[in-house]
């Protein structure tokens, strides 16, 4: 259909409603987020940023990340290559693995590990014996986080890796190189962008993880609350302002993965052009 022919009120109408939506449903909450945290002053919202239990669970969200992000990248990778490059039985099945966190509710997972991890769960009476704490911890918080996001990355490098084929790995190992040196230096450079951009995702979906993690943390202020619980529970203290103080913290962490991303998208078809 040559889109050209249509009347031009089509074009600017369309234009008109997705900024009518954007502007009510994007915009407007991320003024309002920005402009309730600094509606007390400054002082106010560094005083909430500053609060020590703010303090723990924007370093537990950090420390959230710095493990599940590498792992998933290392997991993606794998994942990536395994179904990219080779032939098996129960591909199919192990791609619609690495979909299954997606189509899960959050909750529900965070559920799962804690009939599997808790007191009264499947390994709950060896973990017990070992004196092991998952749930309610911040190993149980890592587990959550990391099932809800590990099919970032390995969902990115997949269509990227089908599409450049084998030809080229095949022609390093034929004229020498060995696997770990054919992954740097013609696997790696070929997905970078990909890769990066699956990294970038998961981190920002890992950041704001709330279902699973408010089920396995137990809450315990100081202790397991990562920063979006720490706003929920600001915010039923009816401590508005430092809710919203914090909920700007994440929102602007939000805003330059965002950022990033565009970047990484404005890179990618300059790279396929040279």
């Amino acid at each position: 259909m040559n889109h050209r022919t249509e009347p031009l009120w089509i074009k600017w109408t369309l234009i008109g409603l997705m900024l009518m939506f954007l502007g009510l449903f994007l915009v407007l909450p991320l003024v309002t987020v920005f402009y309730e945290a600094f509606r007390q002053g400054w002082t106010n919202y560094v005083s909430a940023l500053l609060d020590k239990d703010a303090l723990s669970a924007i370093r537990l969200t950090l420390l959230t990340l710095l493990i599940v992000v590498p792992l998933n990248t290392v997991f993606g990778v794998a994942a990536a290559w395994l179904v990219s490059k080779y032939e098996f039985h129960g591909k199919r099945l192990l791609v619609t693995l690495i979909d299954l966190p997606l189509a899960v509710s959050p909750v529900i997972s965070g559920l799962v590990y804690v009939l599997l991890f808790g007191r009264q769960g499947f390994f709950g009476p060896w973990l017990l014996e070992h004196d092991l704490k998952i749930i309610f911890a911040i190993p149980g918080i890592v587990l959550a986080t990391a099932f809800v996001t590990f099919s970032f990355v390995a969902r990115e490098l997949i269509p990227v890796m089908q599409s450049q084929g084998t030809e080229e790995e095949e022609a390093a190992l034929i004229l020498g190189a060995n696997g770990w040196q054919t992954f740097l230096k013609v696997t790696l450079p070929n997905i970078k962008w990909g890769l990066l951009y699956g990294v970038i995702m998961c981190n920002a979906r890992a950041m704001g993880e709330f279902g699973a993690v408010s089920v396995v943390s137990g809450r315990i202020r100081g202790q397991t609350n990562t920063m979006p619980l720490h706003v929920e529970i600001l915010y039923n203290e009816y401590k508005t302002s430092a809710a919203f103080a914090v909920a700007s913290l994440l929102t602007l962490l939000a805003l330059v993965t965002l950022v990033v991303k565009s970047l990484i998208e404005h890179r990618q078809p300059l790279q396929r052009n040279t």
